[in-house]
C-alpha cells in the first residue's frame, strides 16, 4: 500500500437529502470548506536522518483530507460550478460518495530524500478524541483506489504532484459497537506509521458530521440486531 481514505450508498441518499443550501454554495465558500479539510503534517521527526539504509527516506511530508459530509458537499457543488451540472446530477454525486457505516480520508505522502519510496507495508488508523481530549482506540484503514474515481471523495484542492495520493476506508464502527463517532466525539485524529516512523493530523468534528455519521453507523447496528 503506497503513501495515503463506500460499501453500500444509503438509499435515501442522507447527505444529498438533508439540508441543501449547499447547492447554492459559492465558488469561494466550497473552496473553502475543501480547504480547511486539507491538514498537512510529518511522518518523522523535522530532524530525522538516514543512518545506515539507502532504501528509506529521511521522513516524509503528510497532506490528509477527511471527507465528511461537508467536504463532499463542496466537491460536489464545485464539480456543479465547474462542469454545470443540475441539482439531480450534482446530488447523485454526493449520493455516489456517501458510505454506509464508514468514512473515508484522502491521504497524500511526500518522501523527503533518500530512496523516495514509500513502503507498501504502511498503516493507517482513525482515532476518535472526546470533548476531555480523551484519545480513543483507533479504526484502522482499508486502502481502495477506486474511490479515486468518485468525484465528490477528490476534495476541493489542485493536486501537488510531489505528492502521491491514496484514499482509505474507515469502519466507524468495530465488533458491533460505534468506535469512531460517538457522541463526545469532537475530533477526530489520523495516525500514519511508515518504516516506525509516525505522523498525526487531526480535524474538528462539527455537529453535522456527527449527526450525520452516527445515523448510519447505528442504523446498521440495528439491522444487524435484527437479521
Amino acid at each position: 500500500m503506497k503513501g495515503t481514505v463506500v460499501v453500500l450508498c444509503l438509499a435515501v441518499g442522507a447527505l444529498a437529502q438533508g439540508d441543501e443550501a449547499w447547492l447554492t454554495w459559492s465558488a469561494a465558500r466550497a473552496d473553502g470548506v475543501g480547504r480547511a479539510a486539507r491538514v498537512q503534517g510529518r511522518v518523522g521527526g523535522l530532524f530525522d536522518t538516514r543512518i545506515l539504509s539507502t532504501n528509506t527516506s529521511y521522513n516524509y511530508k503528510l497532506a490528509a483530507t477527511w471527507m465528511s459530509p461537508e467536504v463532499i458537499w463542496a466537491s460536489a457543488r464545485m464539480a456543479q460550478l465547474t462542469d454545470a451540472l443540475n441539482a439531480d446530477e450534482t446530488k447523485r454525486l454526493v449520493v455516489e460518495a456517501e458510505t454506509a457505516g464508514q468514512t473515508v480520508v484522502m491521504v497524500e505522502v511526500d518522501p523527503r530524500e533518500g530512496s523516495g519510496v514509500i513502503p507498501n507495508d504502511w498503516v493507517a488508523t482513525l482515532h476518535p478524541v472526546s470533548n476531555k481530549g480523551e484519545v480513543g482506540s483507533g479504526s484502522r484503514g482499508r486502502l481502495d483506489q477506486r474511490l479515486r474515481e468518485i468525484r465528490a471523495l477528490t476534495g476541493t484542492v489542485k493536486r501537488n504532484y510531489d505528492y502521491d495520493r491514496f484514499w482509505v476506508v474507515f469502519p466507524l464502527q468495530q465488533e458491533g459497537q460505534l468506535s469512531l463517532m460517538q457522541t463526545d466525539t469532537v475530533q477526530l485524529e489520523l495516525v500514519v506509521r511508515i518504516s516506525g516512523k509516525e505522523g498525526r493530523v487531526r480535524w474538528p468534528v462539527s455537529a453535522v458530521a456527527r449527526a450525520m455519521l452516527i445515523r448510519p453507523a447505528a442504523s446498521g447496528l440495528q439491522d444487524k440486531a435484527i437479521k
